[in-house]
């Protein structure tokens, strides 16, 4: 395809995208509701509540393994689809359950559910990328599983009191439906003839990928492990209500939202191995800053900083792997999940039992030296893969610039009847994630000339202005924004604070720099810059 030639629109790639939104609100939601509803709902006890989360993990452990096979044997959207549908039915049941038979039943579901969405989705996402740069197209799907946290986090503060869990269940079950249906639209795909066709015996790539998947279950298992220890020491010592702990981490969570879509451009110049190591540094950094100073300014600062390093590592990570599968993407990613699984099941187990043994900083220092060995053993792990050497992205030439300009130039002077599909909701920028990354570009890594590319940062501006709009008025009617009360009163009233307004302020914050960012475009022309293409 010409430089001057734009590559098609890939729907299956937006639905995707879309379809993670969905499934990601309530999922996420669900490990902090859990707990909370078995115990005031049904009146369990610890040991039950830790048992029903138990059940949920193991069964998903198990069902992963079984997820990868089906993935690699059928289309993966459709296998996805089933765990959506799964994932419905689960909500359902916590909705309607009134005995503790009914919540088990319903968190085997969501177990099996979970296992055969999310590793069936990045199967889809690592064989239609094998072409191009997989971090990207990870990177976005990592994204819209943030931004779908962060809709269920925002619709779950909004209407737990109003409307109790059965309302929230409901909610995320009919959210599940939206994912199936988006996922069982299009037609059925033979994930054999989807990829490169070349598959090798599974035994082998299985062997290579074991020293990777040991470092990703060690050093999640420390993760979180510390998470859980965070969440106590600001509850308990530092006596933080639970709105004052999600104040602490909102910066870090705002970054890992963001970041992901845009991080490849940085990781594709570094290489995998770079990015790892320095997450792993950044990682035990973290876990060393915990034990020195743990005020709540100092650690909204310290997990801002890891979290901009985890959305880099972890789409590396997953776009690694699918390179390292022999093409068996479904069972590399099945592998992969049930490897950190098992650590997040482990470690704070572990964790927890050396916090009451040796004490706080005996447990940060657990952490930071688990994640230091990470950074020490992952060049081994990575060269053990025996990829081939990774195309770094130095530029675009001067020529193919000059001539992805006129050909910019020239589609920008035909009018503005672009097509719908080509406004990216998640700004990821390039290529779908549905379409290998390459294909349709030019040498230059299709470099949008500088009108072209402002009417493209003003059509997306438009669309988040239109999101941001209808979800202040939404916080107007829960009397929750923080933009409201400045402008009819001038502050806000002690009683109306809580993670509604400050969800409202930074959302403030970030469409005020969005439109500084989109705007400068028509204010000063430039073109955009070439994707990296490593």
């Amino acid at each position: 395809m010409s430089a001057g030639t734009k590559a098609p629109a890939d729907p299956a790639g937006r639905r995707v995208l879309s379809a993670a939104l969905c499934a990601s609100a309530p999922a996420e939601v669900l490990d902090f509701l859990l707990p909370l509803w078995a115990g005031s709902t049904l009146r369990a006890g610890a040991s039950v509540v830790g048992a029903l989360i138990a059940f949920e993990a193991v069964l998903s452990l198990i069902v992963r393994p079984l997820a990868g096979e089906l993935a690699d044997r059928f289309d993966q959207r459709r296998v996805a689809a089933a765990g959506a549908g799964l994932y419905a039915l689960s909500f359902a049941g916590y909705a309607l359950a009134d005995s503790l038979v009914v919540a088990f039943a319903a968190a085997g579901l969501g177990g099996a559910g979970g296992a055969l969405f999310w590793v069936a989705l990045r199967a889809w996402t690592g064989q239609r990328s094998q072409d191009g740069d997989g971090a990207s197209a990870y990177g976005r799907l990592l994204s819209a599983e943030g931004q779908g946290a962060f809709v269920g986090y925002l619709v779950a503060f909004s209407l737990l009191e109003r409307g109790g869990y059965a309302l929230l269940f409901w909610l995320g079950s009919a959210a599940c439906a939206v994912a199936m249906a988006s996922l069982l639209r299009g037609p059925r795909q033979d994930p054999a003839r989807a990829g490169s066709g070349r598959r090798e015996r599974w035994g082998a790539a299985e062997r290579r990928l074991v020293p990777l998947m040991v470092v990703s279950a060690v050093t999640a298992a420390a993760e979180a492990g510390l998470w859980m220890l965070l969440l106590l020491r600001l509850q308990a010592e530092s006596a933080l209500s639970p709105n004052e702990i999600a104040l602490v981490f909102a910066p870090g969570f705002v970054v890992f939202v963001l970041l992901p879509a845009h991080a490849h451009h940085l990781t594709g110049r570094l290489g995998r191995t770079p990015t790892m190591v320095a997450s792993f540094v950044a990682s035990a950094l973290f876990a060393a800053g915990l034990a020195v100073v743990s005020t709540p300014p100092a650690v909204a600062v310290l997990w801002a900083v890891a979290a901009a390093c985890f959305a880099a590592q972890i789409p590396v990570e997953q776009a690694t792997v699918a390179a390292a599968s022999g093409g068996r993407i479904g069972r590399a990613m099945g592998l992969y999940e049930s490897a950190r699984l098992a650590g997040v099941v482990v470690g704070p187990l572990v964790m927890g039992v050396l916090y009451e043994e040796a004490g706080w900083v005996a447990a940060c220092g657990a952490a930071a030296a688990t994640s230091a060995l990470g950074a020490l053993v992952a060049p081994y792990a990575v060269r053990t893969l025996g990829l081939p050497p990774e195309r770094r992205n130095p530029g675009p030439k001067p020529a193919d610039v000059a001539a992805d300009r006129r050909a910019g130039a020239d589609r920008a002077d035909g009018g503005d009847n672009d097509n719908d599909n080509d406004i990216d909701i998640h700004r990821g920028g390039g290529t779908d994630m549905g379409e290998p990354e390459g294909a349709g570009r030019s040498s230059a890594g299709a470099v949008l000339g500088p009108k072209e590319h402002a009417r493209k940062e003003r059509r997306d501006w438009y669309i988040h202005t239109v999101a941001f709009a209808l979800g202040q008025l939404v916080l107007w009617a829960l009397d929750s924004s923080w933009l409201a009360w400045q402008l009819t009163d001038g502050a806000v009233p002690d009683e109306q604070r809580g993670p509604l307004v400050w969800a409202g302020r930074i959302w403030l914050t970030i469409w005020v720099i969005d439109t500084i960012w989109s705007w400068s475009y028509t204010v000063r022309p430039r073109e955009k810059k070439p994707k990296s293409s490593s």
